[in-house]
């Protein structure tokens, strides 16, 4: 079976609070064409998988759904919540990855030197389980 159609070529992800996830995926069509399919994953608050919802994106229509989209975000920041402060959850995911980074380096340097790394009382958190379930909180 050709599942070429829906082989991602390229992907990447913006983690938006600890329940939802958007993915932006290239796709190549059996005619080598590429769309770009933006899904929105959110865990069900029964913690029974996720909910997910999808856009299929075009390139006849890249230009368009790019400056509305455009016009549209620069509407609600400029008009509607120009107080408000867009930099805040950036700030925030940056913390947050700098943090375990920091953590990651000091149990790399601890087992370096032959220490244990279980001078705490929390368990470490492996770099999966930080892509997964150690988002920050908003």
């Amino acid at each position: 079976m050709d599942d070429k159609k829906f082989e991602s070529v390229y992907s990447s992800k913006v983690r938006a609070g600890k329940r939802r996830t958007y993915f932006f995926d290239v796709r190549q069509t059996k005619g080598e064409d590429y769309y770009i399919t933006i899904t929105e994953s959110t865990k069900r608050f029964d913690g029974n998988g996720y909910e997910r919802h999808k856009i299929f994106l075009y390139k006849e229509d890249f230009n368009r759904f790019m400056s509305n989209l455009e016009d549209t975000v620069n509407h609600v920041k400029t008009e509607l919540m120009p107080d408000f402060d867009y930099e805040l959850y950036e700030k925030r995911q940056l913390e947050w990855e700098e943090k375990i980074r920091l953590e990651d380096q000091a149990a790399a340097e601890a087992a370096a030197n032959g220490e244990s790394s279980t001078s705490t009382s929390e368990p470490q958190e492996t770099e999966t389980e930080a892509d997964t379930d150690g988002d920050i909180s908003w």
